[in-house]
């Protein structure tokens, strides 16, 4: 094992101690998404992003949000639309917390585009659709 693969799994082993119980993934449509850009005097450029999501076979919706600052450049975010079927991973708020419902995003997948905001290794899976029998 190479130096730069022990501080690869040392960095991977102390975010899961620390964020282990609060990461999560959701699967399914988009409900709707909400892109809110500001910029304060050209420098300052924020970006916020609010997505519904419907995960499969279920009612309920869960709701995530992503939030970025940067200086200098605009942070990027790709492009998700309504009906679009996403993987969300991210982390959950805090028991007790304002924010304690929904998900931090740290990645979105959109399968419908075969995109990720963050790119990962190996191939996209692929979603098979499950048609029930009536």
């Amino acid at each position: 094992m190479s130096f730069k693969e022990k501080i690869a799994q040392y960095y991977t082993k102390s975010y899961l101690k620390k964020y282990g119980d609060r990461l999560t993934q959701v699967q399914g449509t988009v409900v709707s998404v909400k892109v809110t850009e500001k910029t304060i005097l050209w420098i300052f450029h924020k970006l916020s992003v609010m997505i519904l999501v419907r995960p499969e076979r279920s009612k309920n919706i869960v709701k995530c949000s992503y939030i970025r600052n940067r200086w200098f450049k605009k942070p990027e975010f790709i492009s998700v639309n309504q009906g679009n079927l996403v993987l969300a991973q991210g982390l959950k708020g805090k028991k007790g917390k304002q924010n304690s419902e929904q998900i931090e995003l740290i990645n979105i997948r959109n399968m419908t585009t075969k995109k990720d905001l963050v790119p990962m290794e190996g191939k996209m899976q692929r979603v098979q659709k499950v048609q029930r029998l009536k």
